[in-house]
């Protein structure tokens, strides 16, 4: 099986990749796994995952700006239905769009909008950065043996606000409800960091390599 992390210019690829390879290990899978930007890798992907970190229009640009990865990123998830992971402003990217140093149109996958995030208590600090409770809002197969109310690591300013809460499967509080997972049809993506958040993390990636959609 191939899942291959796009690199894009955007977050720490490595870290992804090497709880890719460790979940695969739980999963007992053989997996290779492959950072690359080359279309053509990605036209062999089994899985697909986008990690990243940064602005959100600079890392749309970095998938935009690179000839021919856009393409091949909609094929693969839209045309062969390959399973898509997207992570932090990998999961964000997938809205309409983002209010990040004004608008920047998203891949438009998911019906959200990403937008700062504004805590109803000023205690919250921002960027939410650290531990934090998600809790299960529906069963998905990518969330399969993690418990509601589970920490996971999170580092953002930015928030998915979605406009289809049938989308949403988890959520976090942090001054107000925040979106921490999402996922339709052969797609999901984690507003937290699967990679950083230890034992629990490590099972959603390992959950995301026997995925079946």
């Amino acid at each position: 099986m191939n899942v291959v992390v796009i690199d894009y210019g955007s977050g720490n690829l490595r870290s992804a990749a090497k709880a890719l390879e460790v979940a695969a290990g739980i999963a007992g899978k053989s997996v290779s796994v492959i950072i690359s930007s080359n279309p053509d890798v990605l036209r062999k992907a089994d899985k697909v995952v986008l990690p990243g970190q940064g602005a959100f229009g600079d890392s749309m640009r970095g998938l935009t700006d690179r000839s021919g990865l856009l393409d091949s990123l909609n094929d693969a998830i839209h045309n062969r239905a390959v399973p898509f992971l997207g992570i932090c402003v990998g999961m964000q990217l997938m809205s309409v769009g983002g209010l990040e140093h004004g608008y920047h149109k998203g891949l438009g996958w998911f019906s959200g909008t990403v937008r700062r995030m504004c805590p109803k208590d000023q205690k919250f600090k921002i960027p939410h950065m650290g531990w934090n409770d998600i809790f299960i809002n529906k069963p998905h197969p990518i969330l399969s043996g993690v418990k509601s109310g589970t920490d996971c690591y999170f580092v953002h300013s930015f928030a998915y606000e979605t406009a289809n809460s049938d989308e949403v499967i988890a959520c976090t509080d942090y001054g107000g409800t925040i979106t921490a997972a999402i996922a339709k049809e052969n797609m999901a993506g984690m507003q937290f960091h699967p990679d950083k958040s230890q034992a629990v993390g490590i099972q959603i990636l390992a959950n995301f390599i026997v995925w079946k959609p």
